[in-house]
């Protein structure tokens, strides 16, 4: 296949892809048909059956793929000093880089998150991350055996707490860029919430507390 016919199938996939998202919060998944994601992409549906078997199979590979591509950015991290994104006040380069990927798919990804989305969705991302974080261990940056928690509530953590806040984003009209929502990011999961609301800043302040519990780490 040579590159002219795989940029063809790119242009065609994406079509399909934007009019799916349309039609999914025009009308909700359930109720839109392959004929109305053909018409609404301009093409026959002998074009959607080359790449899918139907709507189902659209929306299954059009999140994997999405999710796949999150796992190739993230899988990049390598252990890293924390304290040292923190007292610079800089984002780690790879959150940045997710951003910045989820800016690029903001329509679709918005959609499936959104009231009319896939409620799979979440199950779908906490089993992938499983499967490459754990099983395959793409990362260097999380290891099984090393976890102070069972993995699996680990990874509901990750997966929950960390598309909340893309959620947020999203349906916020993404205001900050993906820097400055990735530096969010990056001070809430290297300190944690207690640390992003202030709690231990108002401890020490009252005295309560004279060290900060991270400093030894």
């Amino acid at each position: 296949m040579n590159q002219t016919t795989d940029r063809r199938i790119l242009r065609t996939k994406a079509l399909i892809r934007d009019a799916l998202t349309e039609l999914i919060e025009e009308k909700g998944f359930e109720a839109l048909t392959v004929k109305d994601i053909t018409s609404r992409a301009q093409m026959n549906r002998g074009t959607f059956y080359l790449h899918y078997r139907d709507k189902y199979d659209l929306l299954e590979q059009s999140e994997q793929e999405l999710i796949e591509g999150l796992i190739a950015i993230i899988s990049t991290i390598q252990p890293f000093n924390q304290k040292s994104f923190l007292s610079m006040d800089k984002p780690v380069p790879q959150i940045v880089h997710v951003f910045e990927y989820m800016n690029e798919h903001a329509d679709f990804l918005k959609t499936i998150l959104g009231p009319k989305g896939d409620p799979a969705f979440h199950p779908l991302l906490k089993s992938m991350l499983w499967k490459y974080l754990f099983e395959k261990n793409v990362t260097p940056l999380i290891k099984k055996e090393n976890t102070l928690v069972p993995p699996e509530y680990l990874i509901s953590y990750i997966a929950s707490a960390h598309f909340g806040i893309i959620q947020e984003w999203l349906m916020q009209g993404r205001r900050e860029s993906p820097y400055d929502i990735a530096l969010i990011l990056t001070k809430l999961t290297l300190k944690g919430p207690l640390y992003a609301a202030g709690i231990f800043k108002q401890m020490q302040e009252l005295g309560v507390n004279e060290n900060d519990p991270y400093d030894n780490e």
